[in-house]
């Protein structure tokens, strides 16, 4: 078992966290560019020198910001891809429900729109984002529809060879919100419900000619 954290260690726990949040705020407020550590420190009522202490520069908040916010999804898809009796269809419910409660309901969204919307002018973020969570998450789906396919539970391997079938309406729904919401509502729910009806549909097992 660890040892307890100490008073002190976990006053540092505590502005590296504030750190974190903050970083969060200004980030999507000002986009990466303009985002100033000043406003940070500010806004996380800590000296800016404290930034030093925790990150090396804005590039690495920015990176820490990225782990601290989707670490906690991608164990919980993690979690899920090791269940390898679960039905696929059950799979896909459960997955779809936790990224709309977690991620498109949270400051997680905000993360994602960060690296849309700055990654091409900025190729590190795209880039870290690629390595820490995109190629994670594909994997994980890959894993999902691998064992779903092995236990024959769909008949197509599409799934495997491409995952990002299975997440382009979540993505697509996470857009819409940040673009066109103001102007038409989209019921994520039920396209998320849709779209798990609909890859089930083409990767069942054809019934057996007589």
């Amino acid at each position: 078992m660890a040892a307890p954290k100490t008073k002190r260690q976990q006053a540092s726990q505590q502005r590296r966290q504030a750190i974190l949040d903050a970083a969060l705020d200004v980030f999507a407020a000002d986009g990466f560019s303009a985002a100033r550590l000043d406003d940070v420190a500010e806004k996380a009522g800590v000296a800016k020198g404290t930034i030093y202490l925790f990150f090396k520069d804005k590039e690495e908040l920015f990176e820490q910001m990225v782990v601290a916010a989707i670490s906690p999804v991608l164990a919980r898809f993690e979690a899920l891809a090791a269940l390898e009796t679960m039905p696929l269809d059950q799979m896909l419910d459960t997955l779809f429900t936790y990224f709309q409660a977690e991620v498109l309901a949270t400051r997680r969204r905000d993360v994602i729109w960060l690296v849309l919307t700055e990654g091409r002018r900025f190729p590190h973020i795209a880039e870290t984002y690629h390595r820490m969570v995109v190629s994670k998450g594909l994997g994980i789906i890959r894993r999902i529809a691998h064992n779903a396919y092995k236990r024959g539970e769909i008949s197509w391997d599409g799934l495997e060879r491409f995952p990002h079938l299975i997440f382009a309406p979540p993505l697509m729904a996470l857009i819409w919100g940040g673009l066109f919401s103001t102007y038409q509502e989209l019921d994520v729910a039920d396209l998320l419900k849709t779209h798990r009806q609909l890859l089930m549909n083409a990767a069942l097992p054809k019934p057996q000619e007589v």
